[in-house]
């Protein structure tokens, strides 16, 4: 079980509820969230080995960051997560765009045109 705010490495973190505002809506850093269910989400739990090497790969560029969706209901109702994983990018205190599923690859080119100052809508 992760605790609100448990560091997994230098740049992937666990945010809550209570603090998503402060760590993501007004992060200086471009940040991506992981919004999934560990405890019964297989998919979750394949992404999150690729996940945590990306966060170390993104370092200093992206932030990482991880919500289990059955311990926090406010903000993911607030950015409608109807599905585990959901990867939302937020810039800024904006969405700027979104992965539904473990797709690695997909996730890392989304990474690589944000990171490179370029959204991919």
């Amino acid at each position: 079980m992760m605790h609100t705010n448990e560091v997994l490495n230098g740049n992937l973190f666990a945010v809550s509820d209570q603090d998503f505002e402060a760590r993501i809506l007004k992060s200086s850093l471009p940040t991506i969230v992981n919004f999934g269910a560990m405890s019964w989400c297989p998919a979750c739990r394949a992404l999150a080995p690729v996940y945590q090497r990306l966060s170390a790969e993104y370092q200093g560029k992206l932030g990482f960051a991880k919500m289990d969706i059955d311990e926090n209901l406010l903000y993911p109702a607030r950015f409608g997560i109807q599905a585990a994983p959901t990867l939302v990018f937020f810039k800024d205190g904006q969405e700027i765009e979104r992965i539904i599923g473990p797709h690695p690859s997909r996730l890392k080119l989304m990474i690589d045109r944000i990171v490179a100052g370029h959204s991919i809508a």
